[in-house]
């Protein structure tokens, strides 16, 4: 009967017998409506019903089940009348009401009934435990502590099952008050619907014909809604658990106003070619780096309204590189080619942190954070590769590593570099190891890093874009439309779970693909000259960042006539 409705066949003696999956015989009461297992309409027309599929009576079930728990039992009573299907075996529907009233006495009676219908006959010790420990709970909450403490030495304790938890139980005793002991135990008490927690966990051990998963229906349709928003390739907002939040009439679309599409902002402080650009993680600030030497910083909090912050000035050199720390409290700054010097500052107050310059033959020309932000690693085409501490101390160097661009594998202590050999490997200063992870046929002109470290993106010479699996190293995707010769391009992961991915191009436009589609989804035209970086805002998913050869910095973002008429709507689908 696995994934049945359970029909009790009547014998002689008034008892029915079931089989359970396919293999156990039980002897259980027949049910006492008798509407409800000879199939005809209310035993007044005498008509017999049409019988119904085994998908027929699963969604009565389900139904059936949702309507309870919204509190229609008249209509759950009219359902299986009419039906002839039980919400649930008969004897489950007694445990439950047990569960639910408190009376343990008869709930434990209940259970050794349905004993031998368990998925796993192990499961009855936890639930007979999970059940005591409810009860105990109660005792404690209503101030019965000598009942409570022969609950736990008589009932919980001889069922030798999960000593550790037995043992924070008893620490519940010294609890002076409910209040303090619903605090504790981070426990909601029998008011706070504890009993519907427990027998929403009970559920799950029962195999579905004899008593539905707890709130079937939602779960299906939370499923539904989750496909929905996967499928959808411009979906960019964060789905609100519970079915509730959504309109189930229509199918979920998305159009490309959530995205970033269009621009709302030119930003033309610069005076050169605008080399790169980073967001900070809280996407507070943007970093705006120049051929003009100069970094600027900008205050994004407002999407509309995207402000100069400060102007960090010095550098010698072009600056054509900038990462923020981790904590965002620093930035660092790396030249060109010829630049031998590395500047570190402090990102609130402007002021200089530090200054790494080991030698004038230097090429430093990228940098990547270790996650405690007070390392971080330097290197560039010469071969110097440098381990560095906030305070501009060198640590530690790796010889004969030509990199063309660095960056941090997170939750770990490697640093991941894209070499002059089209290659790249995981490098540990720390244990002096390294490990290739990717090679390719061309050379890797920039890459960058998934938030959870699993995904790659690199930008290949006369290739475009490609996605890698770095823990299975394998190649997942390859991105069609964007023009990348010989240039360095920087492209990113962004929007909503980084399930988007953006590139400048050689040939002027801004593209974005869906991580799962190789052709773009969208092409953003504005910048009259190649666009060399973008940078999508973590902590705004319809924000994107640009710069190029114009000279100019581009903020785009959701277009303004259809967002206007979009609000207080945004949780519809």
């Amino acid at each position: 009967m696995n994934g049945t409705l359970v029909r009790p066949d009547e014998d002689a003696g008034g008892e029915a017998s079931a089989t359970v999956n396919g293999c156990k015989e039980l002897k259980l009461p027949t049910e006492t409506n008798e509407h409800a297992l000879n199939g005809v309409d209310g035993g007044e027309s005498g008509v017999k019903r049409r019988k119904l599929t085994k998908c027929e009576e699963e969604i009565v079930r389900i139904i059936g089940q949702y309507l309870r728990d919204i509190g229609l039992h008249g209509t759950v009573e009219e359902l299986v009348h009419e039906s002839g299907c039980s919400l649930e075996h008969s004897s489950a529907t007694k445990f439950r009401r047990h569960v639910l009233d408190g009376d343990w006495t008869q709930a434990f009676d209940a259970l050794e009934e349905l004993k031998p219908l368990l998925s796993n006959p192990d499961d009855n010790k936890k639930m007979v435990f999970l059940m005591l420990e409810q009860k105990y709970m109660e005792l404690l909450e209503g101030r019965r502590l000598m009942d409570a403490l022969c609950c736990l030495r008589n009932d919980i304790t001889p069922l030798n099952y999960d000593t550790a938890r037995v043992h924070k139980l008893s620490s519940y005793v010294m609890c002076g008050t409910a209040e303090e002991l619903r605090s504790l135990a981070s426990w909601p008490g029998v008011m706070g619907k504890s009993r519907e927690a427990l027998m929403d966990n009970l559920q799950g051990f029962f195999p579905p014909c004899i008593m539905l998963p707890p709130k079937r229906l939602s779960q299906l349709m939370n499923q539904a809604v989750q496909r929905q928003a996967d499928q959808c390739m411009f979906h960019n907002m964060r789905l609100e658990p519970g079915i509730e939040t959504y309109s189930l009439l229509t199918d979920h679309i998305c159009t490309n106003w959530q995205f970033p599409s269009e621009c709302i902002a030119t930003l033309g402080d610069h005076n050169d070619e605008v080399l790169h650009v980073s967001f900070s993680h809280s996407g507070k600030w943007l970093a705006s780096a120049s051929k003009d030497t100069t970094v600027i910083i900008w205050d994004t909090e407002d999407i509309n309204d995207v402000r100069k912050h400060r102007g960090l000035h010095g550098h010698p050199f072009s600056v054509a590189w900038v990462t923020w720390s981790p904590d965002d409290r620093y930035l660092i700054a790396c030249g060109e080619d010829d630049s031998s010097e590395v500047f570190v500052w402090t990102a609130e107050t402007g002021e200089l942190k530090c200054r790494i310059s080991q030698s004038v033959e230097d090429s430093l020309t990228t940098a990547a954070w270790y996650s405690d932000s007070r390392r971080f690693a330097v290197a560039g085409i010469k071969g110097q590769f440098y381990q560095c501490d906030i305070e501009g101390h060198i640590l530690e160097s790796w010889e004969g590593v030509r990199v063309q661009c660095l960056s941090a594998a997170p939750h770990s202590q490697s640093i991941l570099a894209a070499d002059n050999r089209m290659r790249l490997r995981a490098y540990n200063f720390s244990l002096l190891t390294d490990r290739s992870i990717i090679q390719e046929d061309r050379s890797i002109m920039s890459f960058c890093v998934s938030s959870d470290g699993r995904m790659a993106l690199l930008n290949i010479a006369s290739q475009g874009l490609h996605l890698w699996d770095l823990q299975d190293k394998t190649l997942v995707r390859q991105y069609q439309g964007v023009t990348q010769g010989y240039y360095t391009i920087h492209s990113c992961f962004g929007g909503m779970n980084e399930d988007f991915i953006a590139s400048g191009s050689e040939d002027n436009k801004v593209y974005i693909w869906h991580r799962r589609q190789e052709t773009p989804i969208l092409v953003l035209s504005g910048h009259t000259r190649t666009v060399n970086a973008v940078s999508w805002n973590p902590a705004c998913p319809s924000m994107l960042a640009s710069v190029g050869d114009d000279c100019y910095i581009k903020i785009w973002g959701p277009a303004q006539n259809k967002q206007k008429e979009s609000n207080g709507a945004a949780g519809v689908l």
